[in-house]
């Protein structure tokens, strides 16, 4: 049976996309169209040349991955290309566990795989969608010129149990 990508889709209205991405601000231009929002968040836009751009948010990149949306809806059909940037596999291992997404949640990983933390169904859980891409905003900006290998510490500033007193 041929997937739904509606199935591996968020509707992306209702959201606050402009405090939702002001951490990715380093990264993204200032001008682009928001076209599609995957169940772990990762954005694909279009830019003013009508080229396709994907957000990966867990890896903090963003990658053109078609030159047009309708060459984007042939790649996708390519190789692995819909279980890479819809996540499928994962996205259905997390149905299938039960977690499902209320409106403004995405799934998102807890503990972040650039530091070296199991990108799987385990280290995975339902959060709202301007948190979750705040923070994985702020943490690859604080990132992106440390080299590979150097030791961190991460420190959790108004954590979400903090602020409501839990």
């Amino acid at each position: 049976m041929p997937i739904k990508i509606t199935d591996y889709l968020l509707e992306h209205d209702g959201v606050d996309w402009s405090k939702a991405l002001a951490t990715w601000s380093w990264l993204l231009p200032r001008e682009f169209t928001l076209w599609l929002v995957t169940r772990f968040a990762d954005l694909f836009i279009v830019m003013a040349d009508g080229t396709v751009h994907w957000l990966d948010v867990t890896g903090g990149t963003l990658t053109k991955v078609a030159e047009s949306r309708g060459d984007f809806a042939d790649k996708i059909d390519q190789d692995d290309n819909a279980d890479d940037w819809l996540l499928i596999p994962l996205v259905d291992r997390m149905v299938a566990a039960g977690m499902h997404l209320s409106r403004g949640q995405c799934y998102g990983i807890k503990l972040p795989p650039v530091l070296g933390y199991e990108f799987n169904e385990a280290n995975c859980a339902p959060i709202a969608i301007e948190d979750y891409l705040g923070a994985y905003g702020s943490i690859h900006e604080q990132l992106r010129d440390v080299p590979d290998g150097t030791e961190i510490r991460l420190n959790v500033i108004n954590h979400p149990d903090r602020r409501s007193g839990n």
